[in-house]
């Protein structure tokens, strides 16, 4: 498998200052059926009322991930797209299931035209590039855009979309839509009302307010058992605090004891204390446990829950009105930190695709085109109190408590924003590997020595794989 040479940390310090370079990932070859190129594809007449060529009667699929977003901004995006070509239909469906229901389609020839591949059955996106069952989008990039045809589509977006979605020098093959904002998140109310406290900026501080907390019969922390991987939310910016970029750097390009070093150690050892004074509402372990234990905390339960910015609009239904949802930069262990209280971890998310031999490609495509629009961005903050990732759509608005406290963390970070692009380039690692250690490590059931030595094996074991395509370090 092909390498290519890329220098994280000027990606990293790019995307805060909003000038990215392209992480390229070498030559990505094929090795699996279902792939292949665009060719078969209907197209309709170039325009400038029809920039990318769409065929006007042709119908479109989309499938959406029914998660914390559900598809009630998509169905806006559909109605804008049979509204420009009404002699189209639109058949929208949702799913909480993407990698079953679509992932046989696509190795079958036959897939859906635009696909939100996200949540806990996402398909393998450096996969899909490698297999080529996946469009490169630089033609929807490169078109004009929905609002202003005098501004190409990627001038339209947020540092970090296009390199979010980049395996393989300049082509894109995803696109997110939302700037997604991980962190813990807590309740402003419960702090100063019960707890007579402000959000603590240090591990040590962490701990009295927990203590605190445990006094008054709550529990500190609480966290979906039967998805661990979310302990990921606020564990990755302290790997960075405690680590610099330089730990950040050895996770991405599989670098040798990378998951073994003292800051790793230290990032486990404070979960671990937590686990043994008792501070930490577990239970939640079904298929549904993000909601169960987003309920608990909602209902005061817990104090703290790691999170994404999606949490205010998927816990809505049970947030009481005063609430005052925030997100919180993780604390820092000691005021020596390589990376300081305030990192925050903030990449742009909720990823989408275009099928390499989706049937009306252009008209995926289009969709797409029509996401990016500044109303159906705006419609999407709306509907799901999420920033969308169009420059600019939201300014002057009104916002939630959490989108509000989001916005607030990503501008106080300023150049310590971090970016997982080992989560990326290999899912696995995170999706699988990271999500069975922390799930055995957080229930007892393994030590730090024994967690942290589980995820060197998985990613020596991703590092020797022939069939992954590495990354090396310029």
């Amino acid at each position: 498998m092909g390498t290519n040479s890329v220098n994280r940390r000027d990606v990293v310090k790019a995307t805060a200052a909003g000038l990215l370079a392209v992480p390229a990932l070498g030559s990505l070859t094929s090795c699996a059926t279902g792939g292949g190129s665009d060719d078969k594809a209907e197209k309709g007449k170039k325009s400038a009322k029809n920039p990318l060529s769409v065929k006007e009667d042709a119908p479109l699929q989309a499938y959406i991930f029914n998660g914390g977003y559900d598809d009630k901004y998509a169905r806006f995006v559909s109605d804008m797209y049979e509204k420009r070509y009404p002699k189209a239909k639109v058949d929208q469906k949702k799913t909480e299931r993407i990698a079953t229901q679509v992932q046989p389609r696509i190795i079958k020839g036959d897939p859906p035209d635009v696909v939100n591949n996200s949540g806990a059955e996402m398909m393998s996106i450096s996969k899909l590039v490698k297999n080529k069952q996946v469009s490169d989008v630089t033609e929807l990039l490169d078109a004009p855009s929905w609002d202003d045809p005098d501004v190409k589509v990627r001038d339209t977006l947020v540092p970090g979309v296009l390199e979010m979605g980049q395996f393989g020098s300049d082509a894109c093959y995803q696109l997110n839509i939302a700037q997604t904002v991980y962190g813990i998140w807590y309740s402003d109310t419960m702090l100063r009302e019960k707890l007579d406290a402000e959000y603590p900026k240090t591990w040590d501080d962490m701990l009295a307010l927990c203590k605190k907390a445990k006094k008054k019969g709550m529990h500190g922390w609480t966290y979906p058992a039967g998805h661990p991987r979310y302990m990921f939310f606020s564990m990755y910016a302290m790997f960075g605090q405690a680590g610099g970029r330089k730990q950040l750097d050895a996770f991405d390009y599989l670098e040798p004891n990378a998951w073994k070093t003292d800051a790793v150690k230290q990032v486990f050892e404070a979960y671990e204390e937590l686990l043994a004074k008792k501070y930490v509402l577990t239970g939640f372990d079904g298929k549904n446990a993000h909601i169960e234990a987003q309920t608990a905390w909602t209902k005061g339960k817990a104090v703290f829950i790691p999170d994404g910015s999606w949490v205010e609009n998927e816990a809505k239904d049970t947030t009481p009105k005063n609430f005052e949802m925030r997100v919180g930069a993780t604390p820092s262990f000691d005021k020596g930190d390589p990376m300081p209280y305030g990192t925050l971890y903030a990449p742009p998310g909720e990823p989408y695709i275009i099928p390499a031999k989706a049937s009306n490609r252009q008209g995926g495509l289009e969709w797409m085109r029509m996401m990016y629009s500044k109303k159906a961005a705006v419609n999407l903050f709306r509907e799901v109190s999420s920033m969308p990732v169009v420059k600019g759509a939201i300014d002057g608005m009104e916002l939630p408590p959490g989108v509000k406290s989001a916005q607030q963390a990503v501008k106080a970070a300023g150049d310590n924003i971090v970016i997982a692009f080992f989560k990326e380039w290999y899912a696995d690692l995170w999706r699988v590997d990271f999500d069975e250690v922390v799930g055995k490590f957080m229930n007892g059931e393994s030590s730090v020595k024994e967690a942290m030595n589980a995820m060197q094996k998985a990613a020596d074991r991703t590092a020797k794989d022939p069939d992954v395509t590495k990354i090396k370090k310029s």
